[in-house]
């Protein structure tokens, strides 16, 4: 299928690991697939060209019907600890058909999602709808405009065939892109299930895919432990900026690298409050907005565990030596939030009053219910909405202090203004905007509001007359509810 042409680069490296570690198996074929989106924008960037395959052969391929030449279908083992309890998994309705290299060697995973059973599915049917594949698909490329390091969406696919949740829903098939499917669950899995050894292969595979630099370190155990915790202060403190709750935090879905995975029930808060969350099944808010730092740390010393082995060859020097690691991640974190928080608000240079003033436009907006995307956008005049809560005496007074404080830096407040549009978004994917995108594409088969939106998130300067519309929030009465879609 015009293999050459769309240019198909296969370097099989994580099917080489030992066999306890994956299953080689084939996506579970389809009766009818239909393309329903396909990124030609992300193929391109990945070396591959799909502007003269047709959209049944495009259906065909991505639905696994047919695969590529040279690619070699696997799923993954794994574990994790979701919602604090340890549990062998593995991926229960995704095969990785290979890791694709691109002209500069950068390699990245091809993941069907929704394909169909495997020795991981746990009796469940290896299907996903179209709906919640739909989701990932707006979220991931959502969250990949906002400057978020993500995993990345290729196509969906129609399967032509049902699934059965609480009502028969229409299947489908994503495409996911990722640096890699590593996880802090896949250390916990080689370490639970054949030991050392081979948890060592795990490590070395890792830091000759990731960081190979690391191999010159004095202990690469303890700098893969820094690296990722890095990654992932980073990570948290931009999904903090932009206001994202991923809603499903488990030991599985924290990457090595640092990308966000997996977007079931994640969702954006629209008004302000730290203990906001949207899954339907964190009952106890242990993935609140406010808890997931906390969450990140606690899923850092789940993987500092794994490498205890690695460490040290005593056990008790190993464990000293990590938590020497682990016990800066307060520190280290409130540095790089308070560092973003600056940013949010445009201040160049640092004073030892500046989290007083965050911490006050915090909590002012926590008591009055102020839009967290939309008062940043105020604060840089690029709100198209009314909203008289900046309109009033308490608000105005921050302002005041805000200026006052902004107004040190002396003739740089074109330097302040550009800082403020690097770090806020103008337009996040609302919930009730991707709602109704969904629904028109599930019911009525129209992707126009999907295509919308993601164009509006990605250069909202372009569409300044309309820009309104996506800034507005929904009826406070509308409690929104999110679901994992298994």
């Amino acid at each position: 299928m015009l293999e050459k042409e769309i240019g198909w680069n296969f370097d099989n490296t994580y099917a080489k690991l030992p066999s306890y570690m994956l299953t080689k198996i084939n996506p579970t074929p389809v009766k009818n697939p239909v393309t329903v989106i396909f990124n030609h924008s992300l193929s391109k960037e990945i070396d591959l060209n799909f502007s003269n395959i047709n959209e049944k052969d495009i259906a065909s391929i991505f639905s696994g019907n047919y695969l590529p030449k040279g690619s070699i279908s696997i799923s993954q083992a794994y574990a994790g600890h979701q919602f604090g309890y340890f549990t062998i998994l593995g991926d229960g309705r995704a095969h990785m058909i290979g890791e694709h290299l691109t002209k500069n060697k950068k390699k990245f995973d091809i993941q069907f999602k929704g394909s169909g059973q495997t020795p991981y599915s746990r009796s469940a049917d290896g299907r996903a709808a179209l709906g919640p594949m739909l989701r990932e698909y707006l979220i991931s490329e959502g969250m990949h405009s906002l400057g978020i390091p993500t995993t990345r969406s290729l196509a969906v696919i129609k399967t032509g065939e049902d699934v059965i949740r609480d009502k028969n829903l229409k299947g489908a098939i994503l495409t996911r892109i990722a640096s890699s499917h590593i996880r802090v669950g896949t250390f916990q899995y080689a370490l639970v299930a054949k030991g050392e050894n081979n948890l060592k292969r795990l490590f070395d595979y890792t830091i000759n895919r990731h960081y190979p630099n690391i191999k010159k370190s004095n202990s690469p155990p303890i700098e893969l432990l820094k690296t990722v915790m890095e990654k992932q202060i980073m990570l948290i403190c931009n999904w903090m900026r932009i206001g994202f709750i991923h809603g499903v935090m488990n030991t599985d879905n924290m990457t090595i690298s640092g990308e966000t995975i997996d977007y079931g029930p994640c969702a954006f808060m629209d008004v302000y409050d730290p203990s906001t969350k949207f899954s339907s099944i964190d009952v106890n808010g242990r993935y609140a907005y406010f808890n997931q730092p906390k969450i990140a740390s606690w899923n850092l010393e789940r993987f500092a565990e794994c490498l205890i082995p690695l460490i040290h060859e005593d056990s008790e020097t190993a464990i000293k030596i990590a938590r020497e690691v682990l016990i800066e991640f307060p520190k280290k974190y409130k540095k790089e939030w308070l560092n973003m928080m600056r940013k949010k608000i445009g201040l160049l240079e640092e004073d030892s009053k500046d989290e007083e003033l965050i911490i006050e436009l915090l909590t002012w907006m926590h008591k009055n219910k102020a839009d967290f995307t939309n008062t940043f956008c105020y604060l840089m005049n690029k709100l198209k909405i009314q909203d008289n809560l900046y309109k009033t005496k308490e608000f105005l007074a921050w302002k005041q202090k805000w200026e006052k404080r902004r107004n040190r830096d002396v003739n740089r407040h074109e330097e302040s203004n550009s800082l403020m549009i690097k770090s806020n978004p103008i337009i996040i994917p609302k919930n009730h905007l991707v709602e109704e995108s969904l629904d028109l594409a599930v019911n009525e088969n129209d992707m126009s509001k999907i295509v919308k939106l993601l164009k509006v998130i990605k250069n909202p300067e372009k569409y300044e007359s309309n820009i309104s519309s996506y800034q507005k929030n929904p009826l406070p009465e509308n409690k929104y509810v999110t679901f994992c879609g298994t």
